[in-house]
């Protein structure tokens, strides 16, 4: 893995778009490959009623910094609601998952530590994997168990 010495600048209208598991467009602005590992940051748009299946990291903390909308975060047993301005971050090794449940598209900066499942984004658009099969191996590729995968997402 290369070094991690000078500053990385992910600048507007410059972005890796990609897409997520539940057809929101995601911009990559940091990998694993390019912080040695250290973090991955993405935002991730979704629509009203979307979000991901319910999964567990197994590598990862994830932390989320709401920009637009309103979300519903379910961790374990909690459930928390965060608009615009809310940091929620989520620990690894704990099913989870979120929801846009505002009216209007949402946008979360997202930012993982170690990096590495923002790979997740960049492979769906590499392989346009579309299929719950086709996601999954991704998925379980990158340490993820996901429980949710054959349930809706609203």
């Amino acid at each position: 893995m290369p070094v991690f010495d000078r500053p990385l600048a992910s600048l507007p209208g410059q972005e890796r778009i990609v897409r997520n598991s539940h057809g929101g467009q995601v911009f990559i602005h940091a990998t694993a490959a390019e912080t040695a590992g250290a973090l991955g940051m993405w935002e991730t748009f979704s629509a009203p009623g979307t979000g991901p299946h319910w999964h567990t990291h197994t590598r990862e903390t994830e932390a989320f910094r709401v920009i637009a909308g309103r979300y519903r975060f379910w961790c374990g047993d909690a459930v928390l609601e965060a608009g615009p301005g809310a940091t929620i971050t989520l620990p690894p090794h704990v099913p989870h998952r979120w929801q846009n449940i505002s009216d209007a598209p949402g946008r979360m900066l997202a930012i993982v530590t170690p990096g590495g499942f923002e790979q997740m984004f960049i492979e769906l658009e590499r392989t346009g994997a579309r299929t719950n099969a086709e996601v999954l191996a991704i998925e379980t590729a990158l340490g993820i168990v996901d429980s949710g995968l054959a349930e809706p997402t609203g």
